[in-house]
């Protein structure tokens, strides 16, 4: 039962991923869209939207301060984590 029900997952799986790959332009493609505009938005109007001196500061502080505090707390816990095992080797 527990195998029919993995394998069905399986190909669910792996049916969405094969029309998610089938959805993408092809490599070189003159049809393929340009992703620099949020890039060139946060380079135009980064210093201007958010009153920040330092233009790298105020991307990751404003732009993406959740990703950052996300990426921070994955850091921290994998640091702890780290120290926890390497506590209980030693004794």
């Amino acid at each position: 039962m527990s195998r029919n029900i993995a394998a069905f997952l399986l190909v669910c799986i792996g049916v969405v991923m094969f029309l998610a790959i089938a959805e993408l332009p092809l490599y070189g493609s003159p049809d393929t869209p340009v992703q620099n505009y949020v890039a060139e938005r946060y380079i135009d109007g980064a210093l201007s939207d958010t009153g920040a001196l330092n233009m790298v500061a105020s991307i990751v502080i404003d732009y993406r301060a959740y990703d950052t505090l996300i990426e921070t707390t994955v850091l921290f816990t994998s640091i702890i984590a780290v120290f926890l095992v390497l506590k209980k080797g030693i004794n």
